[in-house]
């Protein structure tokens, strides 16, 4: 690269001994006609500008012009050049085929990022370029508003046979629904049966499908054995939220929205078709836990060399991010859990002082007794409330992600067996034309024209299998935008309302103790 020249000061010749050799090689290259020119037109400036300066002076501006002319294979830091000549190196971008070749017209440095260059090529992630793409089409919402409520819980029948119906209130704008507004009753193997209907059409296109809640066969058996317990009042109550959010959830998805088999579940009048499939005794059931078994195991040792960067560190955020939520959710049932038996607590400390009033002789004493056993009364219901929110806003929140980070594994491992899937095919595709080869060797022509049958059809499955990866590949990121946009805002609505309950309690809890604290200063 060419070294970077100023034009020296004309009025300290003294101190330019030996600078004088920076300009010798110069004055040493064959002048081209451009540069005679040039440097015609130079001597000419200078002679009418100043006539006075000597000649050493005129030979020294002369060859800083030269260099200045060329232009090409230097670098000219000059304020009035970058100035002056603005309007005509825009112009010159504009015409020129690409920013190297304008940079190179000029003999400067391209200040901005190149796509292609005439280097070697590496292989680059466009980040930006990619979101905007998916930002566009992920970013889809339902067309239509609809909210959904589930509000009673109703135990049917008795004993072993018992079961639970669910009522689901459902108001919508979409014109596809019957009516605008509708009641149904729903039992939890309805809510099973439709997560598996939308999981077996959407899971292979890529769909994150929200998880259905898990079966919980001890919970139940203690709501059919139990007659108005609280526990199981508690678990009906859990159940009833949860099953709430996974329908809310689903009715947010553009995809699943729409589907006939969701739309029947919220509109259909009676009961629907039973689901033998969702039983955990029937047969289905037992076929299901062995394919599940089956899939966890491939999943284990079926690997395969990703191609794609993206989906690797995907995969790697999420699995990570699975392992935390799982503990983070632990670490909540026990805070939650302990909660209610400092509530507990708090309801016999209450008692005890209440007792201890009632045989109190000292009359300040026995009153100040009595307004501790009320104040602690009213935390109790404090530190119950606080519990309720730990579960239900923050623990049961971290709950539904675990299962929606399984459901996002899920379509990766669906990924990987579409992508297994079109390799296989271009095995026996391979095959078959290796077949072709040896009947032509052989010279069996009646077996060749089967065989190139067999050739075209399996290159058609190829391609269908070809395309259908790339169509999944890019629905999934499409849906992990979404996703990751929707976790954001419920991880934010959530923590913004828990923060929000706890300072509401710990403001009430100083607002009983100061009440309660000129009681105590009284006694005397």
């Amino acid at each position: 690269m060419a070294e970077v020249m100023e034009p020296p000061p004309f009025d300290n010749d003294e101190d330019l001994k030996d600078e004088d050799d920076l300009f010798s090689d110069a004055k040493e290259k064959p002048s081209s006609p451009e540069s005679e020119q040039s440097q015609e037109s130079g001597i000419h400036l200078s002679d009418s500008k100043s006539l006075s300066k000597d000649e050493n002076s005129v030979d020294e501006d002369v060859d800083n012009r030269e260099d200045f002319f060329e232009g090409v294979g230097a670098e000219i830091r000059l304020d009035s050049d970058e100035e002056g000549g603005r309007e005509e190196n825009e112009k010159e971008e504009t015409d020129s085929d690409s920013p190297a070749t304008a940079a190179a017209s000029h003999g400067l440095k391209p200040q901005i990022s190149v796509t292609e260059t005439a280097g070697p090529k590496t292989k680059l992630v466009p980040p930006s370029l990619q979101s905007e793409e998916v930002s566009e089409s992920a970013d889809e919402k339902p067309a239509y508003e609809t909210q959904i409520k589930i509000t009673d819980a109703l135990k049917m029948g008795e004993g072993m046979s018992a079961y639970i119906v669910y009522k689901v209130i459902t108001k919508t704008s979409n014109p596809a629904f019957r009516r605008p507004e509708n009641a149904v009753l729903r039992r939890f193997s309805d809510f099973l049966g439709l997560h598996a209907k939308l999981t077996e059409k959407h899971l292979p296109l890529g769909v994150i499908v929200p998880a259905a809640p898990e079966k919980s066969v001890l919970g139940m058996t203690k709501v059919k054995m139990s007659k108005e317990d609280s526990g199981s009042t508690d678990f009906i109550e859990r159940r009833r939220a949860a099953l709430e959010r996974y329908l809310t959830r689903t009715a947010m998805h553009p995809t699943l929205a729409s589907d006939p088999d969701f739309r029947e579940f919220l509109e259909k009048d009676g009961d629907l078709p039973k689901s033998t499939s969702t039983s955990a005794l029937s047969g289905a059931g037992v076929k299901r836990l062995f394919s599940k078994v089956g899939e966890s195991f491939d999943k284990i040792t079926l690997k395969v060399e990703e191609s794609d960067e993206w989906f690797e560190e995907k995969q790697q955020q999420v699995e990570a991010l699975y392992l935390q939520l799982k503990k983070l959710h632990a670490s909540l049932e026990i805070l939650s859990q302990h909660r209610k038996e400092l509530s507990i607590s708090a309801a016999a400390f209450a008692r005890s002082a209440a007792m201890l009033g009632n045989v109190e002789e000292h009359t300040a004493l026995s009153r100040a007794l009595s307004q501790l056993a009320e104040t602690e009364e009213k935390i109790e219901t404090i530190h119950k409330e606080q519990a309720d929110a730990d579960f239900f806003l923050m623990a049961e929140l971290m709950k539904d992600y675990v299962a929606l980070m399984g459901a996002v594994k899920d379509v990766f491992y669906e990924r990987i067996k579409t992508y297994k899937t079109w390799k296989d095919a271009e095995a026996t595709l391979g095959k078959k034309r290796d077949n072709k080869a040896k009947l032509e060797a052989q010279n069996k022509m009646d077996k060749i024209s089967q065989a190139q049958a067999e050739i075209t059809e399996w290159e058609q499955k190829v391609e269908k299998c070809q395309e259908d990866f790339e169509t999944m590949s890019q629905n999934i990121k499409k849906e992990m935008f979404r996703f990751e946009k929707l976790r954001v805002t419920d991880f934010k609505d959530g923590v913004v309302k828990y923060l929000e309950v706890l300072l509401d309690s710990q403001q009430k809890l100083i607002k009983y103790w100061e009440t309660f604290l000129p009681e105590a200063k009284a006694i005397a």
